[in-house]
């Protein structure tokens, strides 16, 4: 029995709470797919022991509530949680000094592409509490607007594919380039809307210093 079939088994036996404290387990850094797991609570709700509006609501909090905790724990522990198990084992000090360059480069957009990539969510999330670089209110709007894109994918993804075990496989391999494009897309309409507004107020400041008095 693969995980997917083991997790929707799981939660379809106990419900909401189940889906909530496994993603809970996910946020800090145990071997569980996050991703696996969003698509296990939309299954569940495509076959009828759940709500899929409900489950999107669960999901998103206990994405975030695992994420906050992360975030919160390394700022409040500091380089001392790097030596206490799980986190030693998922935050090695090679893994932490890549994360702290990726910081220096990137700055906040590290802290909202982290939920794209699988195995360093959790890494990027202690670092940022760590470094006491990000507010704890910018860090949970960041993620949270990173979130907002991710977990209904997954979950909408379980609920429409729950009759069809293999379309939804395969669409669990596909889905992480799809999220990219989304994201990709998302950032492009973004940029390009800030670049015309830029354009149009640049326009009115010449128009208005052209305009005689």
């Amino acid at each position: 029995m693969d995980l997917l079939t083991r997790l929707i088994t799981f939660f379809a036996e106990n419900g909401y709470l189940a889906v909530f404290m496994a993603l809970l387990v996910c946020g800090i850094g145990a071997p569980i797919p996050e991703d696996v797991t969003l698509v296990a609570g939309g299954v569940i709700a495509g076959l009828g022991y759940a709500n899929v509006h409900v489950m999107f609501a669960v999901t998103m909090l206990g994405v975030l509530v695992g994420d906050a905790g992360m975030f919160l724990a390394g700022h409040h522990y500091g380089v001392r949680l790097l030596h206490k198990r799980p986190l030693k084992w998922v935050l090695t000090p090679k893994r932490y000094c890549a994360v702290q360059k990726q910081f220096e480069q990137y700055g906040n957009r590290m802290l909202f592409t982290a939920r794209f990539l699988p195995g360093m969510r959790t890494a990027v999330f202690v670092s940022a509490g760590l470094t006491h670089r990000v507010s704890f209110t910018r860090f949970l709007l960041l993620d949270g607007l990173a979130a907002l894109i991710s977990v209904p994918v997954w979950v909408y993804l379980g609920y429409f594919g729950a009759d069809n075990h293999q379309w939804l496989l395969t669409w669990i391999h596909r889905g992480q380039t799809g999220l990219w494009i989304v994201l990709g897309v998302l950032v492009i309409g973004i940029g390009f809307y800030f670049w015309r507004r830029h354009k149009k107020r640049a326009e009115r400041s010449s128009n208005a210093s052209n305009s005689p008095d």
